[in-house]
């Protein structure tokens, strides 16, 4: 007795496969995250992450033309402050002559309809390297998360669309949509980074903006005191609910593939847009395996995101934005 329903039969050609396939990546799926840097001229490859730069504002400008050109339609914005302009308290980020406030501002001038999302914390700023304002051996919560109200303000009068508070200190969420409304930037969202793990993925990226926690016994040396632990599951539901109700318009998880159980877990239970951030070592590691001819860079890459999709991810932030485009192209 031979099978009446046979699977394959929905395999048999490209054209098939195409016409039944249930997740499909386009441009309009990605967040592209871009590093910036003083100067001008300046692009300056990141030995960690081949194929990514820390770029001046003139070489920015090129970029989101290019990036626009290609259908992609959002950016994530972090910058390199220099180490004279960094102190405990982050002072340089309420800076609106600073270089995330000019970046904001030369993005808008030279694509006025790219999407603009900001990062919002502490790291980038400080002289220890934390997300927050730390103090008698820890981070503080509460006094950080009034400075990054004001930091996001600050953000959506330069021109920022999103404010993405990737610092996990508890109630910022909340404490961000009041400032922003009390400035009547109503239509400013806000893309929180509810379930952020305390993650071994981030070296490449802390390179990027020299940003790793300093190496001190007076201070934390990593960042488990506010970052969620990896080995925890039902807790990222609770951080994500509780950022919806402070008023969150979307909500992330991150790292990504580490973490696809904890994308579709929150899938089930939210309806606003969900964003997976695949990390800076998860590029690193695919680009490294590639060059050693160890994997074929294309067939994963689309694999990895397809997977991030498939697990319910509606934006996905990720250095391979423009490598997963031409593909497609």
């Amino acid at each position: 007795m031979y099978p009446l329903r046979r699977n394959r039969r929905l395999r048999t050609t490209a054209s098939v496969r195409r016409l039944v396939r249930e997740t499909i990546i386009t441009p309009d799926d990605f967040l592209v995250p871009l590093f910036v840097v003083e100067g001008r001229g300046v692009k300056e490859e990141i030995l960690s992450m081949p194929g990514q730069y820390r770029l001046s504002l003139d070489n920015l400008e090129k970029e989101v033309k290019e990036l626009w050109n290609m259908g992609l339609c959002a950016v994530l914005l972090f910058v390199k402050v220099p180490e004279n302009l960094k102190d405990n308290k982050g002072a340089e980020a309420l800076n609106e002559h600073g270089l995330m406030h000019r970046a904001i501002k030369a993005v808008k001038n030279s694509c006025p309809e790219m999407l603009v999302m900001t990062d919002v914390a502490l790291d980038p700023y400080s002289s220890f390297g934390h997300d927050g304002i730390v103090m008698g051996g820890e981070v503080l919560n509460d006094e950080t998360v009034e400075l990054l109200a004001e930091m996001s303000v600050s953000h959506a009068k330069a021109g920022a669309d999103f404010v993405a508070p990737s610092d996990m200190m508890d109630g910022r969420i909340g404490i961000i949509r009041e400032a922003l409304e009390d400035e009547e930037l109503t239509n400013v969202g806000i893309m929180s980074y509810s379930a952020k793990y305390a993650s071994g993925f981030y070296g490449p990226f802390r390179d990027a903006l020299d940003s790793a926690p300093v190496d001190s016994a007076e201070i934390p040396k990593d960042k488990k005191t506010y970052q969620m632990d990896p080995a925890n599951r039902f807790e990222a539901i609770k951080a994500v609910e509780m950022d919806i109700d402070e008023g969150a318009d979307i909500v992330m998880v991150k790292p990504g593939l580490a973490y696809l159980d904890i994308v579709r877990e929150i899938k089930n239970e939210i309806d606003v847009p969900l964003a997976v951030y695949q990390v800076s070592g998860e590029y690193a590691m695919l680009k490294a395996a590639a060059e050693k001819g160890w994997l074929d860079h294309d067939t994963v890459m689309m694999e990895q995101l397809t997977a991030i999709k498939r697990a319910g991810a509606n934006i996905i932030a990720s250095y391979f934005a423009k490598d997963a485009v031409r593909l497609l192209d």
